[in-house]
C-alpha cells in the first residue's frame, strides 16, 4: 500500500495519565477522565482521524474502561475514529469486546477501531484472577476467538482457555459487518506474522530508539500478507510525543514528566533511571516527537515515508502534564503539524516520482 499523502490518516493517543494541576497537586481520578473527554472533543474539532485510550489497572493511569469513555467521548463528537491504545486481550473475553465495541461503534454512527495487544504492563492478570505463566496462550487463543467472533457470522471455536462455541450467534452485529481490528506489535517476528494470518492491519508500537530499524518488520508484514494469501492491509505506528510552540518549550515541559514516568517503569523492569542525554538523543534520533509543529511534523514524515505507513500515531501523554498543555498540544497536532506532514509527504513523493 501507498503512503498517499491525502490517505495518510493522523491520530492521538493517551493512557489518562494521573496529572497535576497548576499547584503541582494531583488531580482526582474523576478529572482526569473528564479532562481525557474534553481531549478527545478536541481532538474531533481539529481534524484528528482516531483519538485511542489505553487500558491500565495501576495507580499512574485514570482509565481501566476505555470503551466507557470512549462512549461518552462518540456521544459529543462527529467524525473522529476511538478505539483502544490497547485492549489487553489476554485478560479479557473476547466476546465481552466485541460486544462493547458493537455498542461503541452503534452509538458513534461506525466510528469504533480496536487495537488488540497483549499489554506491556501485567497488573490485570491477577486482578482478574489470571495466571502469567498462560500469557502467551491466552492471547494466541483469544485472538484465534475474536478472529472468529468480528466476523459477526456464526461462531464454531475450540480451545483450552474456556468450553466450545458451537454455531453461536453474538449480539450486536454493526451495520458496516466488522469492527475495524489492529494488532498492537512491539518488535516480535511472530507478533506480525499472527497479524497477517488473520488479516488484521498492524501497529508497530516503536517507543524508543529509530523507527527505521522497523522496516523488516514492515517487510516480513507485507510478504506475510502475500504468502498467506490476504488482502494488503494499513500499517500505523504509534510512538510518544510533546507538540509546543518552540522545540524549547517542548523539550523542557515534557523533560520532568517524561522523568516520572521512565523512571518509574525502568525501576519496575529493571531497567535503572533514564537520564536528560537519553531524554535528548531519543528526540534527536529516536522515537520521541518531540518540539515545535516544523520540527515534530519533519520526524513524522521522515517515519512515514521511510517505513511506507499509512497512520501515525502519537502518544500525546506522558505522567502527570497538566491538561492545559495537553489541550494546547492536540490544537497544534491537528491544526498545524498534520497538515505539514502531508505537504512533506507529497514533496517526498514528487521527487520519487
Amino acid at each position: 500500500m501507498s503512503n498517499d499523502s491525502m490517505n495518510l490518516e493522523f491520530g492521538l493517543e493517551t493512557f489518562g495519565d494521573r496529572s497535576k494541576d497548576a499547584a503541582g497537586e494531583y488531580v482526582s481520578y474523576p478529572q482526569v477522565i473528564r479532562d481525557v473527554v474534553e481531549e478527545g472533543k478536541l481532538a474531533d474539532r481539529v481534524g484528528v482521524d482516531f483519538f485511542g485510550i489505553g487500558e491500565h489497572h495501576r495507580d499512574d493511569f485514570a482509565v481501566s474502561a476505555p470503551d466507557v469513555v470512549l462512549t461518552a467521548i462518540a456521544a459529543q463528537t462527529e467524525r473522529i475514529k476511538l478505539g483502544t491504545a490497547v485492549t489487553v486481550l489476554s485478560s479479557d473475553d473476547p466476546i465481552r469486546v466485541h460486544q462493547r465495541f458493537a455498542t461503541l461503534d452503534a452509538v458513534s454512527n461506525g466510528r469504533a477501531e480496536i487495537i488488540m495487544g497483549r499489554g506491556s504492563f501485567t497488573e490485570s492478570f491477577p486482578l482478574f484472577g489470571l495466571e502469567l505463566k498462560d500469557y502467551e496462550v491466552l492471547f494466541e487463543e483469544k485472538l484465534n476467538l475474536f478472529a472468529e467472533v468480528v466476523k459477526e457470522q456464526p461462531v464454531t471455536w475450540e480451545g483450552t482457555i474456556r468450553p466450545p462455541l458451537n454455531g453461536v450467534q453474538v449480539y450486536p452485529t454493526t451495520e458496516s459487518g466488522s469492527i475495524r481490528t489492529w494488532v498492537g506489535v512491539g518488535g516480535s517476528p511472530e507478533s506480525v506474522v499472527r497479524a497477517a494470518r488473520y488479516g488484521f492491519p498492524l501497529m508497530l508500537a516503536i517507543i524508543g530508539g529509530e523507527p527505521a530499524r522497523f522496516a523488516p518488520y514492515v517487510d516480513l508484514y507485507h510478504r506475510a500478507l502475500t504468502q498467506l494469501e490476504q488482502p494488503m492491509q494499513p500499517i500505523g505506528v504509534h510512538s510518544p510525543g510533546y507538540v509546543a510552540d518552540t522545540d524549547e518549550q517542548a523539550a523542557e515541559e515534557l523533560w520532568p514528566h517524561y522523568e516520572v514516568m521512565y523512571s518509574r517503569i525502568g525501576r519496575e523492569r529493571g531497567w535503572g533511571p533514564t537520564s536528560r542525554a537519553q531524554f535528548d538523543s531519543e528526540i534527536a534520533h529516536g522515537s520521541l516527537y518531540v518540539g515545535s509543529p516544523e520540527t515534530v511534523a519533519r520526524k513524522i514524515a521522515a517515519t512515514v515515508t521511510g517505513l511506507g505507513v499509512q497512520r501515525f500515531d502519537m502518544k500525546y501523554s506522558t505522567g502527570p502534564m497538566s491538561h492545559d498543555k495537553l489541550m494546547h498540544a492536540i490544537e497544534l497536532y491537528g491544526t498545524q503539524v498534520m497538515p505539514r506532514v502531508r505537504e512533506l509527504v507529497a514533496e517526498a513523493s514528487a521527487v520519487t516520482a
